[in-house]
């Protein structure tokens, strides 16, 4: 059958979890709305804590505030949709609302891919070039790189939402997912889906692999320069340093490649299973990262301590 070019869906349903029993609604949006306000005052915290301390002003602490603004947002875009679905019972989005919020999930991920190679770069240069990084790693520089890191992948993703808007739309309108993705839009199309997903997934390993290329990269060559150290007191400081940076990146990156690899590899599991696996990757490392900013890094650690006594200080001898 030959399609004209033309939507006859003007908005579609987002199902959410398949099979969730309506008993289940006040407890799942009532877990998801905790998840948000996580994302939200852990991201939020970590941005006003280092922007108010001036020790922090340093820019490996810079880029953690990139890093919380993405996770900040990403959890903005795609939570309060799903969230009003099993409060209120609002399932509907609008046709260019879904391509909107599809354009942020897939933009706000590559993003976050790109902030993670400034990152890397930052501990290679600081662990490998020590002598140089004042010079090379400034706080105008990092600010520079993490521009680049979020203009870089603004092209692709555009390219990638009006490629799918070529697609004839005449079928199903649910979106089989809690929000709007490539792979859920795709798959309601008419025609053309395979050319649409091969662009797309093309152009989402570039912006994926590309960083992640450099990060292993690096942390290789970060690992072969600490095991030449002679002190083994030097070795564990110098990878303490290193420690929030691989946890972030472990969080980001191999949930991923493992639900990739295991599509490739003929590996199935149930659609239920797989949307909560996709939601688990997609936020639970942004509720997470504040809490390793907090406790894995030593500056923020300390001043957070210092903080704390200060104010106990105060306090008891107000009430003295």
């Amino acid at each position: 059958m030959i399609y004209t070019n033309v939507t006859w869906v003007k908005s579609f349903f987002i199902l959410g979890f398949p099979g969730l029993s309506q008993q289940y609604y006040g407890p799942v949006s009532a877990l998801l709305f905790f998840v948000y306000l996580a994302i939200a005052i852990g991201n939020i915290f970590i941005l006003a804590f280092v922007m108010r301390e001036k020790s922090l002003q340093k820019p490996t602490y810079l880029v953690f505030c990139h890093l919380a603004l993405n996770d900040l947002t990403f959890g903005s875009v795609t939570l309060p949709k799903i969230i009003s679905k099993y409060w209120f019972g609002d399932s509907v989005i609008s046709f260019y609302g879904c391509f909107t919020q599809m354009f942020f999930v897939h933009y706000l991920g590559s993003a976050h891919s790109f902030i993670l190679l400034v990152m890397a770069l930052d501990r290679f240069i600081a662990i490998c070039i020590p002598l140089r990084y004042p010079v090379l790693i400034t706080n105008n520089i990092i600010s520079a790189l993490c521009a680049f890191a979020w203009f870089i992948p603004v092209s692709l993703m555009v390219t990638i939402v009006l490629h799918t808007l070529t697609l004839p739309f005449c079928n199903s309108n649910i979106i089989v997912q809690c929000y709007c993705d490539h792979i859920a839009i795709t798959a309601l199309g008419c025609e053309y889906i395979r050319e649409v997903q091969i662009v797309a997934f093309g152009l989402a390993m570039f912006s994926l692999l590309l960083p992640l290329g450099f990060i292993i990269f690096s942390y290789f060559v970060i690992i072969i320069a600490v095991m030449r150290m002679a002190s083994s007191e030097g070795r564990i400081r110098t990878l303490s340093t290193c420690t929030p940076q691989l946890l972030i990146t472990c969080l980001y990156y191999m949930p991923r490649c493992f639900v990739y690899l295991a599509n490739n590899v003929g590996f199935t599991v149930s659609v239920p299973v797989r949307i909560v696996v996709v939601m688990l990757y997609s936020l639970l490392p942004a509720a997470l990262n504040p809490i390793i900013y907090c406790f894995k890094t030593k500056a923020i650690k300390e001043s957070l301590k210092r903080k704390f006594y200060s104010r106990k200080i105060n306090l008891i001898s107000k009430t003295g």
